[in-house]
């Protein structure tokens, strides 16, 4: 049976885990997105085991996805005053396509409920279309475009997207 684990991101090493995981994941998928350089720039400034470090002694949870007991992914939240912000939400190529994202999902649903929310948000680069696919498939629906300066002359292009959460 395949079995689907969460684990919370508490110390350097699950922190030095989730940057491998990031440098994979985001060289694959966003390179042909948004170029090197910018992938180079935004893993250094926002998946590095310190930037991890950072946002997690901001009140981001960072959350280790694993797979038959083999790490295949992470996801970031963030408890805002009137939505669940979901900050980031990875899986490996390899495991895509397996269910791993639906029952992630539903598992960050559960969060957003424990925290008596009743939205998710989340923002997703406008070129992303397979993942724009995946979320409107979960129920999120497009909220407007967002453009973000991230310094070094980089921005992101995103939508915001929202999905109601009921219990």
């Amino acid at each position: 049976m395949n079995m689907t684990t969460y684990i919370l991101a508490e110390n350097p090493s699950h922190y030095l885990e989730i940057e491998t995981l990031a440098n994979i994941i985001w060289r694959e998928h966003y390179i042909p997105i948004v170029g090197k350089a910018q992938v180079d720039y935004m893993l250094d400034k926002f998946q590095s085991a310190e930037a991890i470090q950072n946002q997690v002694n901001n009140d981001y949870l960072y959350y280790m996805v694993s797979y038959n007991n083999t790490a295949v992914g992470y996801f970031a939240i963030l408890k805002e005053t009137k939505s669940l912000f979901l900050s980031k939400f990875y899986i490996l190529s390899d495991f895509r396509n397996k269910g791993i994202g639906k029952k992630t999902m539903e598992f960050i649903e559960a969060k957003a409920l424990a925290f008596q929310l009743n939205k998710i948000r989340l923002t997703v680069n406008i070129n992303n279309t397979n993942a724009i696919i995946a979320y409107e498939k979960f129920g999120f629906k497009k909220i407007g475009p967002l453009v973000a300066d991230i310094g070094s002359g980089f921005v992101m292009d995103d939508y915001e997207m929202v999905l109601g959460v009921k219990n």
